[in-house]
C-alpha cells in the first residue's frame, strides 16, 4: 500500500489553534490524516494518539509538526522512524537539527506552512 497519510503532530481540540485549523484543511483537501499529541481527545471525528505511547503507524508519507523545537527533540527518533517521504516544519517549528537528520536519511525537510500548502495546491 503506498504511503499517502499525514501525521499531525501538536493535534489539539482547541479550534483557535493552527493544528486544528491544518486539521480542518487536510480533512477538506480529502487528505487522510492522523493526529497525535500529549493532549487527548478528538479532532473531527478522528482519536488523538497518545505521542507518548509512540504508536506503531505505517503509510505515512508526511509529517507536519506544530510543536516547538524545544518540544520535538524528546520525539525526533520516533518520527524519523516512521521513514515519512517528507516533514512540514510550520512557522514555529522550524528545527536545523532536525531538518538536517531528516535530510541525511532522504527525508525531504521543508520549512513551510501547511495551510498556505494546502491552499496553493502545494502540497
Amino acid at each position: 500500500m503506498p504511503k499517502n497519510k499525514t501525521l499531525l503532530v501538536g493535534a489539539t481540540t482547541n479550534p483557535t489553534r493552527y493544528a486544528y485549523t491544518a486539521a480542518e484543511f487536510l480533512r477538506r483537501a480529502n487528505e487522510p490524516f492522523v493526529p497525535i499529541s500529549i493532549k487527548r481527545g478528538e479532532v473531527l471525528g478522528e482519536t488523538i494518539l497518545d505521542l507518548r505511547s509512540k504508536p506503531d503507524l505505517e503509510d505515512i508519507q508526511t509529517i507536519t509538526l506544530y510543536l516547538s523545537e524545544k518540544h520535538q527533540e524528546e520525539w525526533e527518533g520516533y518520527l524519523l522512524s516512521l521513514k515519512p517521504e517528507r516533514i512540514i516544519f510550520n512557522p514555529g517549528a522550524e528545527n536545523p537539527r532536525l531538518s538536517k537528520k531528516a535530510t541525511e536519511r532522504g527525508i525531504e525537510a521543508i520549512n513551510a506552512c501547511t495551510l498556505v500548502m494546502i491552499n496553493t495546491g502545494q502540497y
